[in-house]
């Protein structure tokens, strides 16, 4: 005896399924996107400098990168000169320091990308690339902070380096009280130097 099923009962299983199928895929869709994020690279990237050019960090493939998350107004701000003297000492040799200019730790960054050039021009003659202002964590956080708090979590507050490999993957971070001249700081640059 054949059994009758209901044209609903019917409907309802082959929705199931589709709605089984569906979910299947949106998860292998989210597995394959985090495996993505994870083979990024820093050099894949791009950032306004402060003149509001755009700049491949492409550009800096093949060199060691400091990236910092500088202001103006932070009890941290003479670290530039640091910075500065870091980047003097350390460009031929195959390194270059990239300042990001934030607002996010006790509104110590609220100048406009001119105000900060002429601020950093002035006082404490930076010459290293600096960037347009970004989020550095949270909501509208920028697709380089993204990438560099992905396994080495986001900056706690300014003046919070980076240090990015020839290869494009973050080597090792460092708070805002690791000075420029730490020793701590030149080791991790040094051994990135020395990497392939």
């Amino acid at each position: 005896m054949r059994s009758f099923r209901h044209p609903a009962s019917a409907m309802r299983t082959s929705l199931l399924c589709t709605v089984a199928t569906v979910i299947s895929l949106s998860t292998a869709a989210t597995a394959a996107d985090k495996t993505e994020k994870k083979a990024m690279s820093f050099h894949q990237l791009s950032a306004n400098r402060l003149d509001g050019k755009p700049e491949k960090l492409s550009d800096f493939q093949g060199k060691v990168a400091l990236v910092v998350n500088t202001a103006s107004e932070c009890g941290y701000t003479p670290q530039y000169k640091g910075l500065q003297s870091l980047h003097d000492s350390y460009k031929d040799k195959g390194v270059v320091v990239l300042g990001f200019p934030s607002n996010d730790f006790g509104g110590q960054e609220p100048g406009t990308s001119e105000q900060i050039a002429k601020f950093c021009e002035l006082r404490f003659k930076v010459s290293f690339p600096m960037f347009e202002k970004v989020k550095t964590k949270g909501e509208g956080q920028s697709p380089v902070y993204a990438f560099l708090a992905r396994d080495h979590g986001e900056p706690k507050w300014n003046f919070h380096k980076y240090v990015v490999g020839k290869d494009g993957q973050v080597k090792a971070a460092f708070p805002s009280s690791v000075t420029p001249d730490s020793p701590e700081l030149k080791a991790a640059i040094d051994k990135a130097l020395a990497e392939k």
